[in-house]
This record gives structure tokens, sequence and C-alpha cells, in this order.
């Protein structure tokens, strides 16, 4: 094997990694801190958060949330949505029981969610921060056959490497150690 390519091997591992460790740190860390994360799928907060990034976001008490908030929840029943949003806050009030009521605005739409709804758990999801583009790759995770591939094919490789060690002739490894010291 030449120099350049043990080299190139080297680097390629070490990077992938770094690249590894890099993404569980992104994966644990923030919930080990008391944060959620939420891959922003749709284009509503383009400009703020675009598509394929990954919102952080920390459970605050629903009487602290303010106009200007942005937040993630669940569009009430019978809304064009059942997925998660991740909107801005753009009204709040009480309804006649008291419980306060919000409407949201994604900021790259024209106009505000055509619903407004209640909070009815004591906290609520508050975007701290958001690590642009990085939520791709957990989406990725998302697709069965990408994730297996992923994962398989490490293990497998790990598993032909352990197996090879099993099979190699120890007698072969003794002569290519005498020969390098010889040399």
């Amino acid at each position: 094997m030449t120099r350049a390519l043990r080299i190139s091997r080297s680097l390629l591992s070490t990077l992938a990694i770094v690249a590894a460790f890099a993404t569980a740190a992104m994966m644990l860390l923030p919930a080990l801190l008391g944060f959620e994360r939420y891959v922003i799928t749709g284009g509503s907060m383009a400009g703020t958060f675009d598509r394929g990034s990954i919102a952080f976001d920390r459970p605050v008490p629903v009487a602290d949330l303010r106009v200007g908030d942005v937040i993630t929840y669940q569009p009430p029943p019978g809304s064009t949505s059942s997925a998660l949003v991740t909107h801005r806050i753009t009204w709040a009030g009480r309804d006649r029981n008291g419980h306060r009521t919000f409407r949201t605005k994604g900021d790259a739409n024209p106009a505000a969610d055509p619903w407004r709804f209640t909070l009815t758990r004591p906290t609520q999801a508050r975007v701290a921060f958001h690590v642009p583009y990085a939520g791709y790759p957990l989406a990725a995770l998302a697709v069965r056959p990408l994730r297996m591939l992923l994962i398989g094919l490490p293990a497998l490789m790990i598993g032909i490497a352990a197996a090879a060690r099993l099979w190699r002739d120890p007698e072969a490894d003794d002569a290519a150690v005498a020969e390098a010291a010889a040399a």
C-alpha cells in the first residue's frame, strides 16, 4: 500500500469518526440539556429557518409566551395540517374560559394561519436556536432502507474484518513480522 493511499484512508477514517461524533453530539447533547428537536420540513419559515434545518425548542410555561415567539405545536383538529408546525405567534389573547389563545403565521407566508388555538398543557415548546440544513441527515434516517444501509453496512464490514482476523494464518503473520524486522 502506498504512503498516499494510507494517508488518504487515515484522513477519511478520521473524518468519518468526527462526523459520527458531531452527529451524535447534535442528537444527544441538546436532549440532555432539556431541548426538543424538530426538523423543519416545509418552507413556511424560509428566511428564518430554511427547509432541512433543525429547530431546538425548550419547553416554557404557556404564560411566558409572547407575540413574536416561535413555537412548535400541533395544529387544532380540523386544520389543514396534521403535522407539527413551527410558526411565529402573531396574536395572543384569552378565550371565554380565560385560557390563553394564540394565532400564528409562518414568516414566509403572506397571511396568518386560518385558525386560533388554545394550548391546554402547562408548557409549550418555544424555539431557542436552530442549526441550518442539519436536519437532512436526521430526516434521511427516517427512511428505513437508508437507515439499514447506514447501520448495516458498517456492521457487516466490522464482522468481515473480525472473521478475517480469526481465519488468518498466524505463521504467515510471524513471517511478515520477521521480514519487516530484517528490512
